[in-house]
């Protein structure tokens, strides 16, 4: 009987939790209703950038789904002038919102766009519903996505460790206001990042150390989550969402002893689902620009262009706007992002003393990353103190799990240092890709 109560009251504190940090995540991510970002940044930050979704949906509405290989980008306005990038972008809404009609069509070739895909199905389901509606439904939509999906790592956390654990990782969350600026964008969809490691959290939990018989399924695991994300949010921080991917690997193999063979396995499984699915989805956006340039070739051309000018592309074979961005040195790019907020109190405490409005409460990654090595270490030693042999496993299990997510974004901001380089407005969130969780 008292076992039984137990479960129930786990089951209810579970359920707790869950709704509890849904709710919210889905109010910082749709409304920023705790004002944890500045508001005017909250509602201008990648504003432009949505505008490939809406000018994918009103092509869709006129000329079908898979016109223009279904490519997202923009429509071209119907009156003079000659626009820049940013100015189309920004023009997507006035097209949208107003109904108005268009002369061309300008396919963003980077991305297969099925989140332009999805928005513009629901934006056809709903035809009869007026446009700015439209719009907020679907940045609700992104929003709550992005609830439920960090909502499943925060329950993760507290069924491995326990509530404190699991109201640690819910805080650090909601109080990240780069988390908070990306969740509803429906260019972004954010909650496609953390899709993969959710899914092996939760499997592996299950089935780790992972049988002969089950490389295979792991793999093919691997192969739909990392397709899924390739399909939704293209490959923008695709080595971060990799290595975010195989964290719980780390962890679960520390935790039950696995050894190198089963490790080099694992990650082996991963890396084959991993490039099937990556190779997959390029054949895809190449069949898709080969409907615009008329060669499968140019979509293959296009896809080598990308990756060189966001990584170590030659300056000489490269615009000369990109030259700048492939000098750049990686060690000050990431002393850069180490300065960046995680979190800034002056948006709630209002004082004209310098130190604190300009040190302690501007949380800078850089404290966090010091903070998060002194805890390593003393739960280190802890470990040496404690009777309990699982929970010395599971501290030890933790710590190298932590460690090894940080290179994750990492691996970004070194392997990508071109596009690391050019977005530092953006590239902060990284970090909660997702070393903050593991770290708090």
């Amino acid at each position: 009987m008292a076992h039984k109560n137990n479960a129930l009251k786990f089951k209810a504190k579970t359920l707790f939790l869950f709704f509890l940090s849904v709710i919210l995540l889905f109010i910082g991510f749709k409304s920023n209703g705790f004002h944890v970002a500045e508001q005017q940044w909250f509602e201008s930050f990648q504003h432009d950038i949505d505008g490939l979704v809406l000018g994918r949906i009103v092509k869709s509405n006129r000329d079908g789904m898979f016109s223009s290989g279904g490519l997202a980008g923009y429509a071209l306005p119907g009156e003079p002038g000659e626009f820049d990038e940013e100015a189309l972008l920004n023009y997507q809404y006035k097209i949208y919102l107003q109904g108005l009609d268009f002369d061309g069509y300008k396919p963003y070739k980077s991305h297969i766009g099925g989140q332009a895909m999805l928005f513009s199905l629901l934006d056809h389901m709903l035809a009869h519903t007026p446009a700015p509606e439209k719009l907020n439904i679907f940045r609700s939509i992104n929003s709550f996505l992005a609830a439920l999906a960090i909502s499943a790592i925060v329950l993760w956390f507290y069924q491995e460790f326990g509530l404190t654990v699991g109201l640690f990782v819910l805080a650090s969350a909601v109080f990240s206001q780069w988390l908070l600026v990306f969740g509803r964008l429906i260019w972004w969809s954010f909650w496609v990042f953390y899709l993969p490691m959710i899914v092996l959290m939760y499997y592996l939990k299950r089935n780790m150390p992972v049988s002969k018989s089950q490389y295979g399924k792991f793999a093919a695991i691997v192969f739909v989550v990392v397709l899924i994300k390739c399909f939704f949010a293209g490959y923008e921080y695709m080595t971060t969402t990799l290595i975010m991917m195989v964290v719980p690997f780390v962890y679960f193999g520390v935790l039950r002893r696995i050894n190198f063979t089963g490790y080099l396995k694992g990650f082996l499984a991963a890396i084959l689902g991993s490039l099937l699915a990556i190779l997959l989805s390029f054949t895809i956006l190449s069949f898709q620009i080969s409907t615009v340039e008329g060669s499968f070739m140019d979509g293959v051309n296009h896809i080598i262009y990308s990756y060189e000018k966001r990584t170590y592309a030659d300056p000489a074979d490269t615009p000369a706007v990109i030259e700048e961005t492939v000098h750049a040195s990686r060690i000050g790019l990431v002393y850069n992002y180490m300065n960046g907020l995680f979190f800034d109190a002056n948006n709630f405490i209002k004082t004209s003393n310098p130190f604190l409005t300009n040190f302690l409460f501007k949380v800078k990654y850089l404290y966090l990353i010091l903070g998060f090595f002194v805890m390593s270490a003393y739960l280190y030693y802890l470990r040496g103190k404690h009777d309990s042999r699982t929970g010395n496993q599971q501290s030890l299990a933790l710590i190298l799990a932590t460690w090894f997510a940080i290179s994750a974004p990492l691996s970004w901001y070194i392997v990508f240092k071109a596009h690391s380089y050019a977005h530092q407005h953006l590239n902060c969130v990284v970090w909660q890709m997702p070393f903050t969780f593991f770290g708090f």
